[in-house]
């Protein structure tokens, strides 16, 4: 089984998933003959060729309503956003066209749309390469919302999104693109959406988090298990629809919860974990659930990790809630 970083197994997914489905096209921002900014759609313009892999303007809004009218059509497009900072001209036509296509057709629209772009900071990116915008499209009703940490969930989230025909805002963690490397099987699978993986098991504390911080979030494990202190760790990687079940269980076990995101904290989708978990499994807490996230400000340059929740951070946010 060959060992891939989380861009090679992207990479890996897009290739098969060509191969296997004649309308799958892939369009944005130098992802043909470069390969992409960070070589996610590296050799795939030479398989392919430019009726399938193609170079747009640097211009979102076009960029995804020309997927949508392809979508419309019967192709299964993924368009590429250079980073997640960049979505914000195309949001008009996400959250007011594709968003609502199926809805407002009765089911004969789908508009299946898989939106690839890496997210997040720790690249030294500043204000407008670095940040977490995940929130704005959970809260949008007809988009799911995918984000994989490793590289095995990368590929297997990947190939799911692309055959359902729900749009896709596929969330990549660019702090990790290549960081992160793990077994990867050359052929096909999939990873169900809206399943979250239980990373360790843990009586103690419930540990929430997805992408980029997960790894702190692992780091944050072994500290705590060094003291004594048994973590129960759930990567979401789908955010809509999330695992509620699975988070509820944990909680139920353990009394005790923290979330760990990277956007900041007012109004974040830790917020609406929070809730969530306090609606469902209120009588099994032993203390307020915790949330450990980016800071309410721009995303800073300088200081990004001071920003970024880390291992350190997140191991105190354990002990204060057992401590409570």
């Amino acid at each position: 089984m060959p060992t891939m970083n989380i861009i090679q197994a992207v990479n890996d997914a897009l290739k098969l998933e060509m191969r296997r489905d004649k309308r799958v096209v892939i369009l944005g921002e130098d992802v043909g003959k470069f390969g992409g900014v960070f070589r996610a759609t590296s050799g795939l313009y030479e398989e392919f060729g430019p009726d399938r892999v193609m170079d747009t303007p640097l211009a979102e809004a076009g960029i995804i309503g020309t997927a949508i009218g392809m979508a419309l059509y019967g192709l299964k497009p993924v368009p590429e956003i250079q980073f997640a900072d960049f979505i914000f001209p195309a949001v008009d036509q996400i959250v007011n066209e594709l968003a609502k296509f199926r809805y407002r057709s009765g089911g004969q629209y789908p508009a299946p749309v898989v939106i690839r772009t890496p997210y997040g900071g720790g690249i030294r990116g500043g204000h407008y390469h670095s940040q977490s915008p995940e929130a704005h499209f959970i809260h949008t009703p007809g988009l799911k919302v995918v984000v994989p940490s490793n590289p095995y969930d990368a590929k297997g989230l990947l190939l799911a999104s692309i055959r359902q025909n729900d749009p896709v805002i596929f969330m990549e963690p660019k702090r990790v693109y290549r960081a992160s490397r793990g077994d990867v099987p050359d052929g096909d699978y999939e990873i169900p959406l809206g399943q979250a993986k239980i990373l360790r098991e843990g009586t103690k504390c419930t540990l929430i988090a997805w992408g980029a911080m997960v790894h702190p979030a692992l780091e944050a494990v072994e500290k705590a298990a060094a003291l004594g202190i048994d973590v129960e760790l759930l990567d979401l990687m789908t955010l809509m629809p999330f695992d509620l079940d699975t988070i509820v269980a944990s909680v139920k076990k353990t009394g005790h919860a923290v979330i760990v995101q990277e956007a900041p904290k007012t109004c974040g989708f830790a917020a609406e974990l929070v809730a969530s978990i306090c609606e469902r499994a209120m009588a099994h807490l032993e203390a307020p659930v915790e949330r450990l996230c980016g800071f309410d400000t721009p995303f800073p340059y300088s200081l990004e990790h001071e920003y970024l929740p880390n291992a350190e951070r997140i191991a105190l946010a354990i002990q204060r809630t057992l401590e409570w």
